[in-house]
């Protein structure tokens, strides 16, 4: 006899976008399947079917054990029914392990209610999941009129993939069921769809604050949706700039390091930062190691996403991503990527982005000089980037020459001036980054001026050799007057470094004042005041370079002195000594000092004799006309 059938209907809502939307869910279930499922019931790790009717199959997935009935699942399951279950040790029914499952025991739960016709809901938080075990239960139409493989992709396509937050919260809850996601192209028209809507609203409207609305929801995405959704965005045609700024709000909410700033000495103190401290601590412990490797596919995919376009995130963006990079020892290629991308803009740097410090993992450190691992900055990296740069300006010189080397040349003046600080930086190290520059690069040598003497104040101990090879780099020719003054009363400065300052400054002003015409009228006043200016630097040079002269022969004369006296000591000491003394006593004597009268009468004549010699010379001249 056949058992009678009923049609049980019941409508899922979901709400995406404020308006409901009902489903019909229709099975054919025996009458006597009906009385099975009288309740679903969770006692410890186990969920159990009451019923009238005895269970008679057991499934485990994970570490939950569902006890239930062979027919709902075999009717509407194909590979359950598939599958040749094999009796329960305990002689209870038949057990199945599930491995793998997606979505884990909440999704199958979901399932079992849906085969035994109990209430459940369908929601984006587990459309997903359902989606992907109803793939992997082969939940098709074969077995039955709508069954869940249908209704899940129904609703994941009218539903979800047209509401915006819907699209965000699917997408997430894909991060734990790969590949089944991936499979099935649930991730792709997410990204899709997210792309679409991102696009359609920059290229739409032209109000730039709202431009960025959806950079938040986007910056909460694990990086490798991140990543999918920011090419499809890209794929769209959407701005360089608008997905710049997406990447780097996706960066500041990932990296919190990112947002450190490194400042040298003025700052966190001579060594590491509080970014390196915090990496080397994590690194003591296994889940800190964990942590590292994610931080380092974070920061090499977001390089990889950065559009290639100058204009797409500026220079202090890169140089942030540099400095984690280095931190987190991220792939050589895509540091190097970065420095030459840095270089490329270097212009549009601080003193502050360039402070990149020098962290070395274990392996680098021992292959490095004990000098050099205490050195603070990376100044290396720096000089590379100013290689980039350079290169960049030599291809782009016939189009644009000296476009951005006064800028840069102020830049890494200032550099210097930080690095110099610090007292483990070898000089080599120093000079080759200060003759990077060309020499038509820097207008003023003020800037270089002023690192140089702060290194040479920072390293007192240098040598003589050394320190007039440090200030051959400058270019006396190229200072101030202000820098003038300061350098011909700077002791650090090697004393012919100071005259060739003094020198070369009044032959330029001899040079500019020869240079200059005598203009109208008008401009008499102003021109006379501008030369008795100029006259007046000029005197005060010469007078600071003959004192200079005046010092070196004053020290030339005590040396020599010195030299004599020490000769004479040690040849005839004593003898010396007595001949001043008997020597002093005969020029104190009154026989020393005594004029006899004849030399009394000689003095007089002299004194008269040019005046007669005046008067007959006139008389002369009188008789002669």
């Amino acid at each position: 006899m056949k058992s009678l059938q009923v049609v049980l209907s019941q409508s899922s809502d979901s709400n995406s976008d404020g308006n409901d939307h009902s489903y019909n869910q229709s099975s054919i279930v025996p009458i006597k399947e009906m009385a099975m499922a009288e309740s679903f019931e969770k006692k410890g790790r186990s969920w159990f079917i009451t019923s009238q009717i005895p269970t008679d199959l057991s499934i485990q997935v994970q570490d939950i054990t569902f006890t239930v009935h062979k027919y709902p699942l075999v009717s509407k399951c194909g590979y359950i029914g598939r599958l040749e279950l094999q009796p329960s040790i305990s002689n209870f029914g038949y057990e199945l392990k599930l491995e793998n499952f997606p979505g884990g025991p909440e999704a199958f739960e979901i399932i079992l209610k849906f085969c035994y016709g109990l209430p459940w809901d369908l929601n984006p938080n587990n459309i997903a999941a359902l989606r992907c075990a109803s793939e992997f239960l082969e939940m098709s139409e074969e077995f039955e009129d709508g069954n869940l493989i249908s209704k899940t992709e129904a609703f994941l396509t009218f539903v979800v993939l047209s509401s915006w937050k819907d699209t965000i919260t699917v997408l997430k809850s894909c991060e734990t069921l790969s590949p089944w996601a991936e499979n099935l192209q649930i991730i792709r028209r997410c990204c899709d769809s997210i792309a679409w809507k991102a696009s359609r609203d920059n290229s739409a409207t032209e109000d730039v604050v709202n431009e960025g609305w959806w950079f938040d929801d986007v910056a909460t995405l694990k990086i490798d949706h991140f990543t999918r959704t920011i090419n499809a965005i890209k794929a769209k045609g959407t701005k360089p700039e608008i997905t710049g700024k997406c990447i780097m709000q996706y960066a500041s909410t990932w990296l919190p390091g990112i947002d450190v700033e490194f400042e040298g000495l003025r700052g966190y103190g001579y060594g590491k930062n509080e970014l390196q401290f915090c990496i080397l601590s994590d690194r003591n412990e296994g889940e800190g190691v964990r942590h590292s490797k994610e931080q380092k596919t974070i920061i090499e995919s977001i390089i990889s996403l950065l559009p290639p376009q100058q204009e797409a995130v500026p220079c202090k963006f890169l140089l942030k991503m540099l400095k984690v990079a280095i931190v987190y020892s991220a792939s050589q290629a895509l540091i190097s990527e970065l420095e030459k991308r840095v270089g490329l803009t270097l212009e549009n740097a601080s003193v502050n982005d360039l402070m990149i410090p020098n962290f070395k993992t274990e392996d680098q450190g021992k292959m490095m000089k004990q000098s050099e691992q205490n050195t603070m900055h990376a100044v290396e990296v720096v000089q590379r980037i100013l290689e980039y740069f350079l290169m960049h300006e030599q291809d782009q010189q016939q189009l644009q020459p000296m476009s951005g080397k006064s800028k840069v040349s102020r830049l890494m003046d200032s550099y210097l001036a930080e690095i110099a600080r610090d007292p483990n930086l070898c000089i080599t190290k120093f000079q080759v980054l200060a003759e990077a520059l060309p020499a038509n690069a820097r207008t003023c040598d003020d800037g270089l001026y002023r690192a140089i003497d702060t290194y040479l104040k920072t390293h007192p101990s240098l040598s003589e050799h050394d320190r007039k090879k440090l200030c051959k780099i400058m270019n006396c020719e190229k200072l101030s007057l202000d820098a003038c003054v300061h350098a011909a009363q700077n002791d650090r400065l090697p004393l012919r470094t100071v005259i060739q300052v003094l020198f070369s400054e009044q032959v330029k002003m001899r040079a500019a004042m020869r240079g200059k015409e005598p203009a109208t009228s008008g401009n008499n006043s102003e021109q006379e005041g501008s030369q008795t200016s100029t006259k007046t630097e000029i005197l005060t040079l010469k007078t600071e370079l003959q004192n200079i002269k005046a010092q070196m022969a004053e020290l030339q004369r005590d040396y020599s002195e010195l030299q004599h006296e020490y000769l004479k000591v040690n040849n005839k000491q004593r003898n010396t000594l007595a001949w001043t003394l008997n020597w002093k006593n005969i020029r104190k004597s009154s026989l020393f000092n005594r004029k006899t009268d004849g030399d009394e009468t000689r003095e007089g004549q002299q004194r008269s004799t040019p005046a007669n010699t005046s008067s007959g010379r006139v008389r002369r001249r009188e008789s002669i006309s």
